[in-house]
C-alpha cells in the first residue's frame, strides 16, 4: 500500500433513516433514537405527488447523522442483522447501502410495543483526506476524480475492517 496519508481511506459518515407519516413517523424516530441514542431529524417532502397524498412540506421521513468514533461499533452490531455479508450490487462509489427489515434483528435490541415493528436503511459514505476543499467557504475548489473510492476498495475495507463477506 501507498504511504501517502492524503490517499487513506476513512468512513465521513453513518447516516440511519426510516420513512412513514404521522404516526409511522413518531415511531420511526423513535427507533432511531432507541438504536443510536441521538437527536433524530426529521424530513419534509419537496415535491407534490397526489398519488401518494404527498405535498411539499409534509414530514416523510425522519434520520439520524453519525460522524466520529463510535461508527465502527454500531455498524459491526448492523451487519451483525445481515449476517455479516452485503451484496456487491448495494456497494456504488464514495458509499455503500442496505437495509435491515426488522429491527429485532439487530442484537440486544428488544421489542418495544410503542414502536411496533419497523424496519431502516444504513448508508456509510467513505472519503480521503482533502475532500473539505469542495465544501469549504474561501477558495473553494473542485475534488479531482482520483480522489474517489472504488467500490472495489469498499469492498477490501468491509473484509478486513469489519469481517464482512461481499457477495
Amino acid at each position: 500500500m501507498d504511504d501517502n496519508k492524503m490517499r487513506e481511506i476513512e468512513i465521513e459518515k453513518l447516516v440511519l433513516n426510516c420513512g412513514g407519516v404521522e404516526d409511522k413517523l413518531v415511531k420511526s424516530a423513535k427507533l432511531l433514537n432507541v438504536i443510536t441514542g441521538k437527536k433524530v431529524r426529521q424530513v419534509a417532502s419537496t415535491k407534490r405527488i397526489p398519488g401518494f397524498g404527498v405535498r411539499p412540506g409534509l414530514k416523510i421521513g425522519c434520520m439520524v447523522t453519525i460522524r466520529g468514533g463510535e461508527i465502527g461499533v454500531l455498524l459491526k452490531r448492523l451487519f451483525s442483522a445481515k449476517d455479516n455479508k452485503i451484496k456487491r450490487k448495494q456497494i456504488t462509489e464514495n458509499q455503500f447501502s442496505f437495509g435491515i427489515a426488522e429491527y429485532l434483528e439487530i442484537p440486544d435490541m428488544e421489542y418495544h410495543r410503542d414502536i411496533g415493528m419497523l424496519g431502516l436503511q444504513i448508508t456509510v459514505v467513505f472519503k480521503r483526506k482533502g475532500k473539505r476543499i469542495a465544501f469549504r467557504k474561501i477558495k473553494k475548489s473542485r475534488v479531482p476524480k482520483k480522489q474517489n473510492i472504488s467500490a472495489d476498495e469498499i469492498a477490501d475495507i468491509l473484509k478486513s475492517k469489519f469481517e464482512v463477506e461481499v457477495e
